[in-house]
């Protein structure tokens, strides 16, 4: 007796198989570190400058006092010329100041609403995601260098309308540029370190308002280092706005300036913001 014929193989009614079912058969590779780290950073930084479309509030009122001092401090020490400025007027020697001033308080209370995303239960959502800690620190601290840029270019506004004979060579704003989100990201990492320690908004706020004057007055901001006693002089040595305001100052109005070091000071002092932030953001999610 012969044996039945086998069966034939059943073929797919589709005879070009889609390139798109393999995609679901198989699980998507994950992108390497030195591209998922980029990706995460900027995200989180779109995520921060989404509140600015919804709430403009904020930088119309910050813009009041910075053009306080430049309309009220600047122009009255430009007559007393008691504050040697190297022969430039006092309002053209403020204006850098007042720009890195201006980034400085916005970035400098950035500490607060890492903590009320943690009472908010966001920060703990956050945290359990793939995205690393360093990720979400340089996120909120380049957002916050951009919300300092759109200052610096009220600031400049108002100088301009004032007189101040600045610089418009495109090279020179995008260092200034540079030099505004460094220095911001360093201060938003400083607040949300000193956040990650004292764990409460009413602590955070009287820490923020005992250093910001301090660090203001104790840099080249309203007069040049070498009016200061020795003792200030130190500390304006050590103070990160001190070359902030020597980098602008450089590129803005054309004085000798230590463009290359005040980058290198600055570049260095926000990783090491960002470093201890990072580390330091574990214990506020307890």
């Amino acid at each position: 007796m012969s044996e039945a014929p086998a069966a034939p193989r059943t073929a797919s009614a589709d005879p070009t198989r889609a390139a798109g079912i393999d995609l679901l058969l198989r699980p998507p590779r994950p992108r390497p570190g030195w591209q998922l780290l980029p990706a995460r950073v900027f995200a989180m930084c779109a995520v921060e400058l989404q509140k600015l479309r919804h709430d403009r509030t904020e930088l119309y009122t910050r813009a009041v006092q910075p053009a306080l001092w430049l309309l009220i401090f600047g122009q009255t020490f430009t007559r007393i010329k008691a504050i040697p400025t190297g022969g430039i007027p006092y309002v053209d020697y403020l204006a850098p100041g007042i720009i890195a001033q201006s980034a400085m308080f916005i970035a400098i209370f950035y500490g607060i609403q890492i903590i009320w995303e943690r009472d908010a239960g966001i920060l703990n959502k956050l945290l359990v995601t793939p995205t690393p800690r360093s990720a979400l620190i340089t996120g909120k601290a380049f957002a916050a260098g951009v919300k300092s840029l759109i200052q610096a270019v009220v600031v400049l506004i108002i100088a301009a309308l004032l007189g101040v004979a600045m610089t418009w060579n495109p090279l020179k704003l995008l260092g200034v540029a540079a030099i505004v989100v460094l220095g911001s990201a360093f201060f938003s990492c400083l607040s949300m370190t000193i956040a990650g320690i004292v764990l409460n908004r009413d602590r955070l706020m009287g820490f923020g308002q005992a250093i910001t004057m301090p660090l203001f007055f104790g840099s080249n901001a309203l007069y040049p280092v070498s009016v200061m006693p020795g003792w200030l002089q130190a500390i304006s040595k050590g103070n990160p706005l001190s070359y902030q305001v020597d980098a602008l100052r450089g590129l803005l109005l054309g004085t000798h300036a230590h463009v290359a070091l005040d980058f290198g000071v600055l570049l260095v002092a926000a990783a090491l913001g960002i470093t201890a932030a990072s580390s330091l953001l574990g214990r506020l999610a307890r």
